[in-house]
């Protein structure tokens, strides 16, 4: 599509045209400059804007040269290079409030057609189930390989029936489907039932009622209280005077508390059908995006002047779909975003596939079983040949061969050979392992469910299993990194002490007015210092009552002024940070009582029990990377103050008065105790100063790309020149047993990271508090302070070689830990130093300091990562994640903030905590408290890998021992593809005889009792490094099969081969020499997994006997009765022949011991000579507990209070 950047284009489209007139100015508001490089066909000083429109067909172009319109329709194909930088565009839509188009010169009416408000969650339809869901099971590697197998057997001439391969291959598809049918029935249930219920929304005036499926964009809608909002609304106005709503968000992230949004300013008043839809306004906004927390946009409003009222749209004026309405009697909102384009459709995706070490392992030996496979069907076919080339063996008198046959090309009778025996040996690929696999993964996550000693009485919250892939998963973790707030600590905050111009004040040290014996060295409130100590300190106060974005419950509302604190009521706060809650509530004690907001107004009741009326101006919101908050008011004495709270090290740069030193002493020193300190400060705007301000925020605020960098940076210019009050001082409380649970895991050889967003001071101090540092650990620190004197690579050299000159001498030792003359290290990073590390060299060479920084924190017991951003927190893990190591990770966190984290780790655990349910909603697993990962861990994770790894393994074993003897049989038939075992036990080996004892074992076994697995947690290394499915272990029954299978073959065939069996001279044929080696094969592969079997219940005996039992019934029906629907009876009698001889009773009894007998010595002998610490535990279960475990669940494991953590 060659044409100039800036000319008239006509694209052919199948869809309608779409065509656009405009002025500039409107242009200007939604466009960008079209930076053109050839001569433009217009004069020069005119501008060139370029326009995208987003329409159901694409994406529409238009050019708009000063008052020329020109116009392009269609849908652009690819990336036309149409103006530099037009990838970064960011489309927006507009939506016209109600349907009204805009006044006539105003701008142009595009017609735009977006998707009804039908929410479709369902995979499938009638017609398109059986193809799409035979398509998606077909594109499993296992599956495929047996369809394969299975169209094989129909094509050619195979020794075994299709039904061999068609029976089990139609079970477990036909299973699949019906689980995932059902599963998608359940779907289509539940969108009907929402696409279809009522909605009221205003049309010429009125309401009228109609589906929730049939709503449009532009529709308005009216929803009454404790109604959820039927599509994503821009609230316009609601039943409240102040017009605003309360909404509970439980269905999108799980917080039930009550959230507060904003009616449009200009809408607010709107309170009938009949004002509401005479409103006149256009919406623009961005495209629909699935971030539940961002917004952006801005309305239009048309009045009688030429010129619309333009106001910002942000997250706080808009309602989700799913959010249910409260404490509201109605509100009305226009629809923008509708059915599946609503932000909670667009989470629906799932997040990315991740897949466990166990899952690897058991592909990697399908891969070695594949090629044995191919290999066996090879030397047959080779040997075929070979044992052909004599005339009398290729064409014996009895079989002679037609004339088509021998003119047969060589090549494709060699080729179907090789066919005939790869369809011979298959079964040594189990494909009923996958449905086995699949079905102990989904029935063992109940037991995590189901335990009741993670139940949290408190929250009334059990743990989560969002999926089941990763169960075993949990048995191999090596690295955990955790969050701090909220995860280690309660995140319950309570106020300890404020500090203004180097005065403390502590709340408790003040009793009617009395010091307290504890309190001689705090100053009292009414011994601050002179008139304008005094005047900082009511500042002070006044600050934390009004610097934040608390709301008030209604029903704590009380007419007329608030109750002074002293007489008993106490306010009941909603904020998104209990932070902020926990300060306005520590400053009542001093007399200070934040009362409400109203209609814009905030009210305080002061020491004198006076209402103070402050109108807001303006919020500037708290973000993470500014790490701070202020706000804009105006005193009933007209007097405008910015308060700004915020992180000590986002305040202190920008202050220029105040007693800094004093201050920041006193927050380094609460910091060390593990407190969490905010400084507050403040300063006075005068009107031209704050209307300056007004200009700087509207234009920010209403811009529709990159309004986050813009209000940032708008941000930074006001919150300069402050004046310094003071500290504040609160504390988050370790959560019960979390020093417990940290040193347990570090016993069990588990690496514990603490990565967090607060300061080094307040986090090293939880570190020790959690023991994860020790009194003699030695700190290294990788800082933005050290940096500042020495560079990074003198850092990291000087901390490796201080680090690596101990590691030598390091040995492991998998109980007691390190010893106590070794020199124990912590690292200490903040999020700066990290990004320096992960920056490429200068120099432009591929290596950085990465590996250097890997060495250093290999070698160190403990790593605690602050000042960490989101993203940084996934970095961390990733790193880690990606070393040469290839270490197994957990990530925990409760907030939104650990997602991230939680997103990169092998496994996710969310904390079912007070900062919302993101974490829990994106983890793999969720847990009430930190203190359950202890469980979940080293008992739960070292049950389900000891299970599906020995699942995995024996399922291999017993097929090698199944498809062995029929290899060797072809060396007795003259490879003629003549099976050794008859049909049915070809289909149902896997099927029914030998398939429930090891999915029973793979639910049930413990080799460990639970007692013993947490008090000791060191058997959690007996595991590691996936120890059950390595390729010696694998080797081992690969070779114990072949072993087996050889004994089966050749000890029935040396027994008989000369030998009358029966009492009438009779001698046994081929069905019976099958039958009996088939018979001591599943009665071998049985006792096996009774021999392995630790923890014996009634299931156990049931299914191990009742296995065996069903095989005998079967094959005495089978062999005993005529049965109309076969061709051939060759199994009739057989079975009874075989047991009425008692050599062949002897056989089997002789076989299967045997068989058993060196897997039985050597567990005998390992067990004795090299025994595991869990065979040492098992063979002494009833010894008392060690004399450092918990004499009682509320003490710590380790009587010494401060002994070492391993290192590896």
């Amino acid at each position: 599509m060659d044409a100039p950047c800036c000319g008239v284009w006509v694209l052919e489209t199948a869809g309608p045209r779409h065509t656009l007139a405009t002025r500039s100015r409107s242009a200007r508001d939604v466009s960008r400059r079209c930076r053109c490089s050839e001569t433009p066909p217009y004069p020069s000083n005119e501008k060139c804007w370029l326009l995208k429109l987003k329409t159901d067909h694409g994406t529409s172009n238009c050019f708009v040269v000063g008052s020329l319109k020109m116009v392009v329709g269609g849908t652009t194909s690819g990336k036309a290079d149409l103006c530099a930088g037009e990838e970064d565009w960011v489309d927006s839509r507009t939506v016209y409030v109600g349907h009204r188009e805009p006044p006539p010169g105003a701008e142009a009416y595009i017609p735009q057609r977006y998707p009804d408000n039908r929410i479709v969650s369902s995979k499938y339809t009638f017609w398109n189930f059986i193809p799409k869901n035979l398509f998606e099971q077909f594109r499993r590697i296992a599956n495929f390989y047996f369809l394969i197998i299975f169209l094989v057997q129909l094509i050619i001439d195979t020794p075994t029936s299709p039904v061999t391969s068609g029976l089990p291959l139609f079970f477990v598809i036909t299973v699949t489907a019906i689980k995932q049918g059902y599963e998608d029935w359940l779907r289509h249930k539940a969108d009907n039932a929402m696409n279809q219920c009522p909605v009221h929304f205003v049309q010429h005036g009125r309401l009228v009622r109609k589906q929730s499926r049939k709503l449009r964009v532009g529709d308005i809608v009216m929803v009454k209280e404790d109604e959820t909002f039927p599509c994503d609304l821009i609230f316009l106005s609601s039943s409240r005077a102040d017009g605003t709503c309360h909404v509970t968000t439980a269905s999108l992230d799980g917080e039930s508390s009550h959230k507060t949004h904003y009616a449009v300013q200009d809408t607010k008043g709107f309170h009938s059908e009949e004002d509401i839809d005479s409103l006149h306004a256009t919406i623009e906004c961005e495209q629909p995006q699935p971030d539940l927390y961002k917004f952006v946009g801005r309305i239009n409003v048309y009045n009688d002047q030429n010129d619309p009222l333009v106001r910002p749209l942000g997250s706080e004026n808009l309602l989700l779909r799913g959010a249910t309405l409260k404490n509201t009697e109605k509100i009305f909102g226009v629809a923008i975003y509708t059915g599946m384009e609503t932000k909670m459709a667009l989470n629906y995706q799932s997040k990315s596939q991740k897949r466990s070490a166990v899952e690897k392992s058991m592909n990697m030996f399908l891969v070695v079983y594949l090629c044995i496979l191919i290999s066996k069907a090879l030397i047959n076919t080779v040997l075929k040949y070979v044992w052909q080339s004599e005339p009398f063996r290729d064409e014996p008198w009895y079989n002679q061969k037609t004339e088509a046959e021998r003119q047969r090309n060589l090549f494709l009778r060699a080729f179907t050979d090789f066919l005939a025996f790869m369809v011979l040996f298959n079964y040594i690929i189990p494909v009923s392992m996958y449905v086995t696999v699949e079905m102990q993964k989904f029935l063992g996550s109940y037991f995590i469910t189901w335990d009741e000693e993670m139940f949290d009485e408190e929250m009334g919250e059990g743990p989560l299993v969002n999926t089941s892939d990763l169960n075993e998963e949990l048995g191999q973790v090596e690295y955990v990194f955790t969050d701090k707030t909220g995860t280690l600590t309660e995140n319950n905050m309570e106020f300890k002490e404020c500090c203004v111009e180097g005065h403390v004040y502590v709340p408790h040290a003040v009793c009617n007015g009395q010091v307290l014996p504890d309190a001689s060295a705090i100053d009292m409130i009414d011994a601050s210092p002179g008139t304008s100590g005094r005047e900082r300190e009511e500042l002070f106060f006044r600050a934390l009552c009004l610097c934040h974005t608390i709301q008030v419950k209604d029903d704590d509302e009380v007419d007329g002024p608030r109750k002074s604190p002293d007489s008993g009521k106490r306010s009941a706060y909603i904020s998104s940070s209990p932070d902020e809650v926990a300060l306005v509530e520590g400053i009542q004690r001093f007399g200070f009582t934040f009362l409400r907001l109203k209609d814009n107004y905030m009210e305080m009741l002061n020491r004198d029990n006076d209402v103070e009326r402050f109108e807001l101006l303006e919020i500037l919101s708290f973000d993470s990377v500014r790490r701070r908050m202020s706000v804009i008011v105006k005193s009933a004495a007209g007097e405008i103050y910015l308060f700004c709270k915020g992180a000590d090290s986002s305040i202190f740069p920008r202050v220029i008065e105040g007693k800094v030193d004093q201050i920041q002493s006193r927050v380094e020193r609460n910091a060390v105790e593990g407190l969490r300190t905010l400084c507050v400060a403040y300063k006075r705007l005068v009107p031209e100063e704050y209307e300056g301000i007004c200009k700087l925020l509207q234009a920010a605020k209403v811009a529709l790309q990159d309004r986050d960098k813009k209000l940032a940076e708008a941000y930074e210019q006001i919150e300069t020149g402050l004046i310094l009050l003071g500290a504040t001082a609160v504390e988050d409380r370790l959560q019960e047993k979390a020093a417990d649970t940290i040193e347990a895991l570090q016993k069990a050889g588990i690496k514990v990271w603490v990565l967090t967003g607060d300061k080094m001071e307040t986090a090293a101090a939880t570190c020790y508090a959690c023991k994860l540092f020790r009194r003699n650990t030695q700190l290294l620190e990788v800082t933005t302070k050290r940096l500042e004197e020495q560079s990074l690579h003198d850092v990291l050299f000087e901390l490796s070689k201080t680090v690596l000159r101990c590691s030598t001498s390091l040995t492991r030792d998998s109980f007691s830990g390190l010893s106590a003359d070794m020199q124990d290290y912590g690292l200490i990073i903040d999020g700066a130093a990290l990004s320096l590390i992960m920056k490429p060299r200068e120099d432009g060479s591929s290596s950085n300091y990465r590996e250097l920084f890997l060495d250093i924190c290999r070698n160190c017991s403990a790593v605690l990562c602050c000042r960490m951003a989101p993203l940084q927190k996934a970095q961390i893990v990733k790193l880690i994640k990606l070393s040469k190591e290839h270490p197994i990770t957990l990530a925990i966190g409760d907030g939104a903030n650990d997602v991230s984290m939680i997103l990169e780790a092998h496994v996710g655990i969310g904390v079912i905590g007070k900062e919302g349910r993101q974490a829990a909603r994106n983890s793999d697993y969720a847990i009430p408290k930190f203190k359950h990962l202890k469980k979940m861990l080293l008992v739960h994770g070292h049950f389900y890998y000891i299970r599906i790894s020995e699942l995995v393994q024996y399922f291999f074993y017993k097929n090698v021992c199944f498809i062995f003897p029929q290899f060797l049989y072809q060396f007795f038939c003259g490879f003629s593809q003549q099976t050794l075992y008859d049909t049915a036990y070809l289909t149902l080996y896997n099927i029914s005889f030998t398939s429930l004892p090891i999915l029973l074992y793979s639910l049930m076994e413990q080799h460990v009792a639970t007692d013993m697995l947490k008090r000791d947690p060191a058997l959690y290394r007996d595991i590691a490094k996936n120890a059950l499915l390595r390729w010696r272990v694998f080797i081992y029954w690969t070779l114990l099969g072949l072993f087996d299978a050889l004994v089966f073959f050749f000890g029935a065939y040396f027994m008989f081969e000369n030998t009358t069996v029966t009492s009438n001279g009779q001698v046994f044929g081929n069905w019976t020499f099958g039958t009996l080696v088939f018979t001591a094969m599943v009665f071998t592969v049985t006792l096996k997994l009774a021999l392995d079997t630790h923890y014996w219940t009634w299931i156990n005996h049931f299914v191990i006997w009742g296995s065996l039992l069903f095989y005998v019934v079967f094959s005495l029906l089978w062999g005993g009765i005529i049965w109309p629907f076969l061709s051939y009876q060759r199994m009739y009698y057989v079975f009874i022949q075989m047991l009425s001889s008692g050599p062949a009773w002897l056989a089997i009894v002789l076989l299967v011991t045997v068989s058993l007998l060196p897997d039985v010595l050597k567990k005998v002998l390992c067990r004795q000579l090299w025994p595991s610490a869990t065979e040492r535990v098992q063979r002494s279960p009833s010894r008392p507990a060690p004399a450092d475990a918990a004499p009682s669940p509320d003490r710590p494991l380790l009587t010494d209070p401060e002994p070492r953590p391993r290192r590896e």
